[in-house]
């Protein structure tokens, strides 16, 4: 009775109802690096489609939950069996030590079955090759073969984009020459326009015609020409006759100043 009565906060409720809170994670100390996690293990991560260490990880806390799973059903195993003789409190300290113990051990285990799985069984030996490699073995270089071949992709690379360069050129080219062949139809269209209406007006031919009418227009430039020189001659006349009449004009006013009266 005396026992029962001060099993303190843990023991008031249900006695026969198991403690659900989970184990602390916090509490347990760290899983001991792999011997081979150093080695990214890239050609097996091709072949797989993930990586060595991310399996062995996922097995790790697989094993893990597992564990803690199976301890909590143990506990409430314990805490039924044992009502009223131990309290949950000490049941849960014990839990938790046989955790801690069954941890050390499974790490120490897991870290030898990780190191024969990824060496014997996740591991791709090194004369082997995939099936999507197996042109490397058929068409095998040098470093420098491949160092050769490396500076021709880089050269031919390069004239892909000058080729580029080149075809946006000409196209752009060849949407102006589009542009300049629509405004020489409509040229044309023009021209044969106007000899329609010559003919409708008895004009005979058309070509003939427009190169009497560029012959009497160059014609008429020239005559243009030679007026517009001769008036700026004669413009030069009249202003040097102009000067001369107003210089006879001061001579006059002052011989009329000076004579005699």
């Amino acid at each position: 009775m005396g026992e029962s009565g001060s099993s303190g906060p843990a023991a008031s409720g249900n006695a026969g109802e198991p403690c659900e809170t989970r184990l602390p994670l916090a509490a347990l100390p760290p899983r001991p690096p792999a011997a081979m996690s150093v080695d990214p293990m890239t050609y097996e991560a091709q072949f797989f489609g993930f990586t060595p260490q991310t399996c062995m990880l996922r097995i790790y806390i697989a094993f893990q939950d597992y564990l803690f799973e199976m301890l909590q059903v143990v506990e409430g195993v314990m805490l039924k069996k044992f009502e009223g003789k131990i309290s949950p409190s000490q049941i849960r300290k014990c839990t938790e030590k046989f955790l801690l113990f069954m941890k050390e051990h499974f790490d120490k285990l897991f870290t030898k079955m990780e190191e024969v799985l990824l060496q014997l069984v996740l591991n791709i030996p090194k004369n082997v090759l995939l099936p999507e490699d197996r042109v490397q073995e058929q068409y095998r270089c040098s470093e420098e073969e491949f160092q050769a071949l490396q500076d021709e992709v880089r050269q031919l690379q390069e004239q892909y984009r000058a080729e580029v360069a080149m075809e946006q050129a000409l196209l752009a080219e060849l949407e102006e020459q589009k542009i300049v062949k629509a405004e020489l139809e409509k040229t044309l269209q023009c021209f044969d326009e106007l000899e329609n209406i010559c003919r409708q007006y008895g004009i005979g031919n058309f070509k003939e015609s427009l190169a009497l009418l560029t012959q009497s227009s160059k014609k008429l430039q020239e005559v243009l020409k030679d007026v517009e020189e001769k008036s700026k001659k004669l413009k030069l006349d009249d202003q040097l006759i102009l000067l001369t009449l107003q210089g006879f004009g001061l001579k006059a006013v002052e011989l009329c100043q000076f004579a005699p009266p």
